[in-house]
C-alpha cells in the first residue's frame, strides 16, 4: 500500500498511554466511527507495522493529523 494511503493518528488511554501510527485512513475512520457510536468492542487498525488491536471503552481521545507537507522535489 502506498505511503498516501496512510494518515497519523495519536490515540490517548486511560492509563496515560500515548500512541502515535500511521494507519490506513479506513482505520482511522473506522476507530472515529467506534467511538462516535460508544462501542463497547475492541478494533483492529491497520498500521504501517502490522494490525494494532485497541479496545474501545479504553480511548480518551484521538488526533488525527493533516497529511504533511513535502519538502523539495516530487510527484
Amino acid at each position: 500500500m502506498a505511503e498516501d494511503n496512510y494518515v497519523r493518528i495519536e490515540v490517548g488511554l486511560d492509563g496515560g498511554q500515548v500512541l502515535s501510527v500511521l494507519v490506513t485512513a479506513e482505520s482511522a475512520a473506522d476507530l472515529e466511527h467506534a467511538l462516535n457510536a460508544s462501542a463497547n468492542s475492541t478494533i483492529a487498525l491497520e498500521s504501517q507495522d502490522g494490525a494494532l488491536h485497541v479496545v474501545v471503552p479504553r480511548v480518551l481521545y484521538v488526533k488525527r493529523f493533516a497529511r504533511e507537507g513535502r519538502v523539495g522535489f516530487g510527484h
